[in-house]
């Protein structure tokens, strides 16, 4: 054991009490350069950050390097990190994961500490961690998928969430048994029109034997192989103006081998000379849904589609009740004052009789894909912090500062909240911050402005509360060891690597 330096209060400049620290397992690292504010005070700037996803590693990185005196402990609810990129990248998108090797030199610095295996509010009180810290910051991300809040939507319907779906096949624990029935008919239908969306399209008409080149996990495979799904169906309430998926997740299932790619009426295309005159990116992607696919479905045996301008009404079921048949949509058209913006609204169309205009869709799976949203964590309250329920988002000034509800910020109108309702000490990125918005790249710079936050406030780890409380924490070596683990497993087939899909397998590979 050693004794920590005293602690200054920021904004008091009173001594608090003196804390004794535990070496190991929360080391407190050597730093031979130290900043004008770790000169002042004599000691160092210690930061908890919630969440071990793309957010929390950006942040630890722009923070380390601006703040020489700075040490970061992070905590993650699974033994192992890296949170989306790991569970949520689509597995035939290798170069996606790239960033993991920038997060593991984050991860190789002296002031940095992994503090894995440990579900902050379940297992420790977030309480506990007030004292200790200079700066706390959530970057945990969206743990909940949005509902369609319509009939028959239960899981044992053979109804799923697409977030559910992408987890269960990336091996995420919670996730782990997830069994999608994929072998009781042909057609699938997924609703939404974003990127996550196609992803799941992509791996439901994926050659299995090009999916065993990647690190999807073995029972995703297993199942993948006897599935029967020959038709995929993405729907969205808007038109093709209006949707979110990118140019490349669309090309790629248009360069799918023997599935064909079903044409969109031309009537959901906007005029010659205003898709010239739409920005390079929209313009490029609209072009290429218009041009279709070039597979011939005469000899393809698989196919899909982009359906439009239907929103779900409700589910229709076997004679047997067991699953979903068909789903219910209502035909919507796109405001005709401002049809081809992509802010433009879904109106709902009606028939003669004033009944929605309707259409079914026969259907043996359905994902939905509609958005993500954050939940607060247990006792987050505990900490003063007013968790936004509606919007899904700790409050926060725009920049990453915590704040109460009633300084809150929308971050798509931004304004600076006020000073007095800050939270000192309490910081967000990444979805938890701005909601389910943006990619990596956006969520990198999110994360850097949040460190700059925490940089700017001029203000260290834990006492060893988990070792009171009998968890077992992983470090950055128990990862190591474990990643160890699931490379030499995946070579045994030839593949990158073969997942840990359960936390107790995790924790058997370190034993």
């Amino acid at each position: 054991m050693r004794q920590h330096p005293a602690f200054v209060c920021a904004q008091c400049t009173r001594l608090t009490r003196s804390i004794r620290w535990n070496v190991s397992p929360f080391s407190l690292p050597s730093t031979k350069r130290l900043n004008s504010h770790a000169t002042q005070t004599g000691r160092l700037f210690r930061v908890a950050i919630v969440g071990s996803g793309p957010a929390g590693f950006y942040a630890a990185s722009h923070l380390l390097a601006k703040q020489q005196d700075a040490v970061v402990d992070m905590y993650e609810k699974l033994p192992v990190p890296f949170g989306l990129v790991r569970y949520g990248v689509a597995p035939d998108h290798p170069e996606v994961k790239n960033c993991e090797e920038k997060f593991t030199e984050v991860a190789t610095s002296s002031r940095f500490n992994f503090v894995g295996n440990i579900a902050l509010g379940h297992d420790l009180p977030l309480a506990a961690l007030k004292p200790h810290y200079d700066a706390i910051l959530f970057a945990y991300g969206a743990a909940r998928d949005k509902g369609l809040g319509i009939p028959g939507e239960e899981p044992r319907r053979n109804v799923y969430s697409a977030r559910a779906f992408v987890g269960w096949y990336n091996g995420l624990p919670d996730h782990r048994d997830l069994e999608p029935d994929l072998t009781s008919g042909e057609d699938a239908v997924i609703i939404g029109h974003g990127n996550v969306a196609l992803d799941v399209a992509r791996i439901l008409l994926s050659d299995v034997d090009a999916l065993r080149k990647t690190d999807i996990s073995d029972y995703a495979l297993a199942a993948l192989a006897q599935s029967r799904i020959k038709r995929v169906r993405v729907v969205g309430r808007r038109g093709p103006l209006q949707a979110s998926f990118t140019i490349k997740e669309v090309r790629e299932l248009l360069q799918l081998p023997s599935v064909s790619f079903e044409p969109i009426p031309k009537e959901l295309f906007p005029p010659e000379e205003t898709i010239s005159a739409l920005p390079r990116a929209q313009k490029r992607l609209i072009q290429l849904l218009a041009k279709g696919s070039t597979n011939n479905p005469e000899t393809s045996s698989k196919s899909w589609s982009l359906q439009f301008c239907l929103s779900p009404s409700s589910f229709e079921m076997t004679p047997d009740a067991s699953q979903v048949a068909r789903v219910q949509f209502d035909r919507n058209y796109i405001e005709p004052a401002n049809p081809y913006s992509r802010s433009s609204k879904a109106i709902p169309e009606y028939t003669e009789s004033g009944q929605p205009a309707r259409t079914n869709l026969p259907a043996s799976i359905v994902f939905r894909s509609v958005g993500y949203r954050s939940l607060p964590l247990p006792n987050i309250q505990d900490l003063g912090i007013e968790f936004d329920e509606l919007r899904g988002v700790i409050p926060n000034d725009g920049v990453g500062r915590v704040t109460t509800l009633s300084g809150s910020v929308n971050p798509q109108n931004f304004s600076a909240g006020s000073p007095a309702s800050h939270l000192p000490g309490l910081y967000c990125a990444g979805w938890v911050k701005t909601g389910p918005t943006g990619v990596i790249a956006s969520t990198m710079a999110d994360a850097f402005t949040t460190a700059d936050a925490i940089y700017r406030s001029g203000l260290g780890g834990v006492k060893p509360e988990a070792e009171r409380l009998g968890l077992r924490r992983t470090s950055w070596q128990d990862w190591q060891r474990i990643d160890e683990k699931e490379r030499a497993l995946g070579k045994e087939t030839g593949r990158p690597r073969a997942k840990l899909g359960r936390v107790s397998a995790m924790l058997e590979a370190l034993d």
